[in-house]
């Protein structure tokens, strides 16, 4: 079988892309693209791409590509993905999928007409530490999930301040949708993404807007979210995002599950980016924790995992439709944090 042919819009988080690619024997990143001449250059250069282009478009319009990864700011998620799929490609789309949830509307029906993959790159799923709590989910060690905790704090962590992850007509939204998207993905993976039924939240931005005030910059996203949603099975699942928090720790990241038989946790060692898990299950009585130290090896990124799925013609995960629910919830907690009231979905 030939390669399939990549290319990457976007060369900031896209470099993680052209990384992730090369790891699949049956893929070849031939082209990239990126409205910084001098990135586009730089990144060209460092992994060898031949075919750089400033515009995405015409990338797609020249290029006879198989998938293309989309890995721009949040705004250009939706006519990218579009003129990605129209082109004859599947897509890897950074998250979030879109600003809201009518874009990841928008976005899936284009995957279907065109017939091809639309991919969420929800990259938190894709370590081995993950894969491995997800077996023990998925074996009923938990048994019934009822209540789930997932947050990603920072104590100051606001990033390219000034840029456009404050904008909300560029990023959709602050931490909610930049850090709390993760967690917030694999708290419903590992739950086995449950349908919300509604959502109450509040967001704020006391610290956020004083330094943008101070410093004289845009900013009109929270630095601070938390929600409590209602699943359809009847669980809870609570989640919490900031890049402004007095809080003592650094980072701190936690997807806590707990079930009718057992709990777990993954969090973050030392306010780094190194995680650790755990399990507490009752045996005959007995409490016990079970510490995770080495997962079964395996090869993992979104990259690899699409790649893999269009050879062995297998079905992917990290969906398109995974991507419009985390949407329907992003957008009901901005709405239950405007009205004060819950909001049903």
């Amino acid at each position: 079988m030939r390669k399939l042919r990549v290319g990457i819009i976007g060369l900031g988080m896209g470099r993680h892309h052209i990384r992730g690619y090369r790891t699949h024997p049956n893929a070849e990143v031939v082209a990239v693209s990126d409205l910084d001449e001098g990135r586009l250059q730089q990144r060209g250069d460092e992994y060898g791409v031949p075919a750089r282009y400033l515009s995405g478009e015409e990338m797609l319009r020249v290029e006879d590509l198989d998938v293309v990864s989309i890995a721009t700011p949040n705004k250009f998620h939706m006519p990218l993905t579009i003129a990605a799929l129209e082109a004859g490609c599947h897509v890897l789309c950074e998250k979030p999928m879109a600003l809201t949830a009518d874009q990841a509307r928008q976005m899936l029906a284009a995957a279907e007409k065109a017939g091809k993959r639309l991919m969420i790159n929800f990259s938190y799923r894709f370590t081995e530490q993950s894969m491995a709590l997800k077996d023990q989910v998925d074996a009923g060690v938990l048994g019934e999930v009822y209540f789930a905790r997932t947050v990603w704090h920072r104590r100051r962590g606001l990033p390219k301040f000034g840029g456009w992850f404050g904008q909300k007509a560029l990023s959709g939204g602050g931490p909610l949708i930049d850090l709390g998207v993760h967690r917030l993905d694999l708290a419903l993976w590992l739950m086995g993404y449950p349908k919300p039924v509604w959502v109450m939240a509040g967001t704020y931005n006391p610290i956020a807007s004083a330094l943008a005030e101070k410093e004289g910059v845009q900013y009109d996203v929270e630095d601070l979210a938390v929600a409590m949603i209602k699943l359809e099975n009847g669980a809870m699942l609570e989640v919490e995002a900031s890049w402004a928090a007095n809080i003592q720790e650094h980072e701190l990241m936690e997807t806590r599950l707990l079930g009718t038989k057992g709990g777990l946790v993954q969090r973050n060692r030392n306010e780094t980016y190194e995680f650790e898990a755990e399990i507490y299950v009752e045996r005959d009585g007995a409490q016990f924790d079970l510490k995770l130290h080495s997962p079964p090896k395996r090869t993992l990124s979104a990259m690899y995992h699409l790649i893999d799925c269009i050879v062995r013609d297998e079905p992917h995960t990290a969906t398109g439709k995974e991507g419009l629910l985390v949407m329907e919830i992003l957008d009901a907690i901005y709405a239950s944090a405007e009205k004060g009231e819950p909001v049903r979905i």
